[in-house]
């Protein structure tokens, strides 16, 4: 039986996600597969190359819609899917996260009444304030496909009454673990410009830290602070340079553009540990053999702080420097099986296709 499956992405970690499950639909005769990119990130590094160095097809289509994601963008977004599925039929629409284009194309699928699969679903941090819970929370509520990363996702959604029929949940691994498996060979392989010497990965780039000037002031002099002992890589996000020159905010040590997933996995197998915001490189630094600080003051990944392997430290400098003190000096162990055996991609295309 022929599938048509049409993949909604929008922001430079959906494509990685996206990645894995287009390369296990590949794999299958009788499916079509349509990838609809809303443009909502749309600078080249974090758009364009993504696509040529993952080897994904290029979108089908291209809504070029930016925005910084307020309630305007995501209708703006809906609607524009809408007109988009009602002229190309699809069995499943796919997202991938907790962005708004996540949440705008499972409103559009809600309002079409197309069957929609959730990946990354059931993930909580309890900050109702954070735009990234209300996304991966409606959306949650209006997949039939809910594919959880962990058994603390399976759970979360146990909690909320969502695991009942006629929904298929499902505990198929992270799709992100896969990509580091498959990819971490090519950058460690491919001819990428040399890595520094003793150095942190860093990214910063949430709403929450950027459009807080208290909140970005008190993480600029953290990190300034600590470039007086490390070398910092930071490749510094389009909305985090705005806002630094918005609120008059410079770091004393020089900044990166956006860097390819390949390059960012080449940094982080020789970085010495990783500060960051971002959800992924959490998951990413663990999956690579590196204790994290997030500059966050919670974490849907809550198994990493459990287990050692991740600080939280928010915002405050003070807890920042503390958190750089605690990091271990010797190599840990990082083997726990938290997120799967690198098949979810397969796991998620069976469900889809069974």
């Amino acid at each position: 039986m022929s599938r048509t499956i049409l993949q909604i992405i929008g922001a430079r970690p959906q494509f990685v996600k996206l990645a894995v499950v287009s390369r296990a639909l590949a794999a299958h005769s009788g499916v079509r597969e349509i990838i609809v990119h809303t443009g909502q990130h749309f600078d080249a590094n974090m758009s364009a190359v993504f696509f040529e160095e993952l080897e994904i097809p290029q979108p089908d289509f291209n809504l070029g819609i930016h925005g910084t994601g307020n309630e305007g963008t995501i209708q703006t977004m809906r609607e524009a899917l809408v007109a988009l599925m009602q002229s190309v039929s699809s069995d499943v629409v796919v997202v991938y996260g907790d962005t708004y284009s996540t949440l705008a194309g499972a409103l559009a699928a809600e309002e079409l009444q197309i069957p929609l699969a959730h990946v990354e679903a059931g993930l909580r941090s309890f900050n109702a304030s954070m735009p990234e819970e209300h996304n991966r929370i409606e959306t949650d509520k209006r997949a039939h496909w809910l594919f959880a990363p962990t058994d603390v996702a399976m759970m979360n959604l146990a909690n909320e009454g969502l695991d009942k029929a006629p929904r298929i949940v499902a505990n198929t691994g992270d799709v992100m673990y896969d990509a580091v498996r498959y990819y971490a060979q090519r950058a460690k392989n491919e001819s990428i410009e040399p890595v520094p010497g003793h150095f942190v990965l860093c990214t910063l780039h949430r709403a929450e830290n950027t459009d807080d000037p208290e909140r970005l002031k008190e993480l600029v002099d953290a990190l300034n602070e600590i470039s007086r002992r490390f070398e910092i890589v930071l490749p510094l996000h389009p909305r985090t340079r705005q806002r630094l020159q918005s609120f008059g905010l410079r770091f004393v040590f020089p900044t990166h553009p956006p860097l390819s997933y390949l390059r960012i996995l080449q940094l982080l197998r020789h970085c010495q540990f990783v500060l960051t915001d971002s959800g992924g490189l959490q998951k990413e630094a663990y999956f690579l053999g590196k204790y994290c600080i997030t500059l966050r003051d919670e974490t849907e990944w809550t198994e990493l702080v459990k287990g050692g392997y991740n600080q939280l430290a928010g915002a405050d400098k003070q807890r920042i420097l503390a958190a750089v003190q605690n990091i271990p000096s010797e190599k840990g162990v990082f083997s726990e099986g938290w997120y799967g055996q690198g098949n979810a991609g397969e796991k998620i295309v069976s469900a889809l296709l069974g």
